[in-house]
């Protein structure tokens, strides 16, 4: 992916089919040109076999050319929990927020819904070149100011999922919104004033041509931030992944690149979203969630997990378990599981159907009134009937009662929510760390609520197995908590315009709460949750700040032994590598260092600068706190920062030494550079591992 050449005669479209005449050496290359990049960057996508192929790649000026990949999508009260109070609780500037625009790439989004109303809005920012290229019966107004699609159809989303993550981003307050009566509340987005520019990416399946199509034009369009809720499954070298691209090209641009870490956990280094020029997010829990209550006939009450909004009026129905309504006593097994197949729907109809499995689908099929199964997730699901999805010992109880009495009969009740107080913990199924592609950058960078969250859903999209639409739905994945650490990134814009998308992230990282690893292992450790909670507060006045530029990059890539070539790859310039610096030294807001062995005495350093974005004559103080019982030894050179001015930069260096690191868990640290009023935070981890890392040429 090339930069586009300044010379005023130069059309990229008549460039890139002289190109593909030149390799396919037809005289009609009708249908083979998919897509031609011409906006922000040059490329183009084409229809090649392998000996074409080849000859692209081998021709002058060509720097990169690589497979068209699929991609997968990743899904009121959390801004509460976070401290984003409506209305006057939060400190907020209108005028810039009006004029700050979020590019929401993904698989759509529904223009009527009253998250979207431009109500009040004013026109567009004069800085948007956009447009509104929805299709047909599709229509932007001075909210949504902006639409495009990269695949048959329109821009209207299908399956809520667009939806959800711009409302969440920047949806606007919208009073008394619920899912059937649940959550009831004010849903709004982090920057309800600002405009949203919706891309659509993904329609069935989302591909890296029009992903790239998306930055192409968003970066051209004028957006300031974009969230992308996408990602793969597969890792894949930064110089073939569509998204570390187009966020490299954004970064160059002053836009900030927001991207879910993924759903693939808790298994360790399953995250893919590793660029360091990208804000990664994990997904964590708030202070809410919903419950669904079963009580049996003998009164004990149990509390299951669900999004059921289905209210049968406390009234009991007879239990059936799997396993009693098998076709067959061989089947008896498997209908345990509720099997399909293995169950006898005669036996089903009109019961409430026990299963040691949570497959809510089979019970609606064979016609049951609710059902109960065993379910060990830590989050709730929507489902087209009353369900409740219990834990292991509450669902043994249920067993153990139906076993008990002649006439087994229990209620499944109506959802609600209810509000705890604990710390934020990561979910279960959030990607994780280490970083495969450079062990040194710490991912992911933050966390955010990614659990049942409240937003604005399509009509096209039914959140049940039959035609019943709502306005309102709940989701939960790192697709929810992207646009909430996108929306934050907004916020933070709003009162700092001139920031860079570095200057952004840092402040986010280290204004960050702190979290605690939940159990032992890798797996929840920095590596589920990066420099922890997002605090969109603290985030707008962080104190200092670690830029890096984007020649810092290229020295970063460089540094990993990249060539120019492959560097051109990632940013379509010409670099030469004359500079390169160990990745563990790129001015990252985080510190991260992988050894060779377990068993062995290290010293590891770090090398950091920070900006004063706090006040004048202000003098910062380190200190060091250990985690997870670290022996770690800690030495900041020098341990105290004077600074004068604004926007003065300071040097120093971080000395990290120790023996015998645990082999199953990371040793890590905590540095805080404090003025009395500022805390910048920056997590230090030091550990060891068999984890893969793909070759970077």
């Amino acid at each position: 992916m090339g930069s586009l050449p300044s010379r005023a005669d130069y059309t990229p479209m008549s460039h890139h089919m002289n190109i593909l005449q030149e390799v396919a050496r037809e005289s009609s290359i009708e249908g083979r040109l998919v897509r031609s990049y011409k906006r922000s960057f040059n490329g183009f996508v084409a229809r090649l076999t392998e000996s074409e192929r080849e000859r692209v790649a081998d021709m002058e000026g060509v720097v990169s050319v690589f497979p068209n990949k699929k991609l997968k999508l990743q899904t009121s009260a959390s801004w509460d929990f976070m401290g984003l109070k409506e209305g006057k609780g939060t400190k907020r500037n209108p005028l810039v927020e009006s004029d700050t625009i979020i590019g929401v790439f993904d698989g759509g989004i529904w223009p009527e819904s009253e998250s979207f109303s431009d109500k009040g809005f004013g026109p567009p920012p004069k800085k948007w070149k956009g447009i509104c290229a929805g299709g047909k019966n599709f229509t932007c107004n001075n909210k949504l100011i902006g639409a495009r699609h990269y695949s048959p159809g329109d821009a209207r989303d299908s399956t809520g999922h667009g939806t959800h993550t711009a409302s969440i981003a920047a949806g606007n307050a919208v009073a008394n919104t619920s899912f059937f009566g649940i959550g009831n509340g004010t849903v709004r987005g982090a920057v309800p004033a600002s405009r949203i520019a919706a891309y659509r990416v993904c329609a069935g399946e989302c591909r890296d041509d029009a992903i790239l199509s998306a930055f192409d034009d968003a970066i051209a369009d004028g957006v300031d931030i974009i969230t992308i809720s996408i990602g793969d499954i597969n890792v894949y070298p930064f110089e073939k992944d569509p998204i570390a691209i187009g966020a490299f090209h954004a970064m160059s641009k002053g836009i900030l690149t927001v991207n879910a870490a993924g759903n693939t956990g808790p298994d360790t280094a399953s995250i893919t979203s590793l660029a360091p020029w990208m804000l990664t997010v994990a997904a964590s829990t708030a202070n809410r969630e919903f419950v669904s209550k079963v009580v049996l006939g003998d009164g004990k009450t149990l509390v299951g997990k669900s999004v059921n909004g289905f209210d049968l009026k406390g009234k009991k129905f007879p239990l059936v378990y799997g396993k009693s309504a098998a076709l067959s006593l061989s089947q008896a097994k498997c209908a345990e599981d509720c099997t399909p197949e293995c169950l006898d729907a005669s036996l089903v109809k009109g019961k409430i159907l026990v299963c040691n499995r949570f497959l809510p689908y089979v019970a609606y099929t064979k016609r049951a009134v609710a059902a109960i199964f065993k379910d060990g997730s830590d989050w709730a699901q929507i489902n087209g009937l009353p369900v409740s999805g219990l834990q292991n010992d509450d669902f043994e109880s249920v067993l153990s009662y139906f076993k008990s009495e002649k006439s087994p009969e229990a209620a499944v009740l109506k959802s609600e929510s209810i509000f705890y107080q604990t710390a934020p913990k990561i979910l279960s199924f959030s990607s994780r760390g280490p970083n495969i592609i450079v062990a040194d950058i710490l991912k992911p960078d933050i966390t955010a609520p990614g659990l049942e969250i409240l937003a604005a859903n399509s009509l096209k999209a039914s959140p049940f197995y039959d035609t019943a639409y709502v306005k309102y739905s709940v989701e939960s994945g790192t697709s929810m908590s992207c646009p909430h650490v996108a929306g934050v990134a907004a916020y933070v814009k709003t009162f700092h315009p001139k920031w860079s998308p570095s200057m952004i992230k840092s402040a986010i990282m280290t204004t960050a709460w702190s979290m605690n690893a939940s159990q032992s292992g890798y797996a929840s450790t920095e590596f589920a949750y990066g420099a922890g909670h997002v605090d969109p507060i603290a985030a707008t006045n962080p104190g200092l700040v670690y830029e890096i530029t984007k020649t810092d990059y290229f020295a970063f890539l460089c540094g990993m032994n990249y060539n120019k070539t492959t560097v051109k790859l990632i940013s379509g310039e010409a670099v030469t590598c004359s500079e390169k610096i160990s990745p563990r030294n790129l001015n990252y807001p985080s510190m991260s260092a992988k050894l060779s062995g377990s068993n062995i005495s290290f010293i590891v350093t770090f090398n950091r600068t920070v900006t004063n974005v706090g006040t004048p004559n202000s003098t910062y103080k380190s200190k060091v706190v250990l985690n997870h019982g670290s022996k770690l030894n800690v030495k900041v050179s020098p341990s105290v920062l004077s600074m004068k001015s604004m926007n003065e930069k300071q040097s120093f260096t971080v000395t990290v030494s120790g023996s015998e690191l645990h082999s199953e868990l990371p040793s890590s640290a905590n540095l805080i550079w404090s003025d009395g009023t500022h805390n910048v935070r920056s997590p230090i981890v030091v550990y060891t591992g068999d984890f893969s890392q793909p070759s970077s040429s």
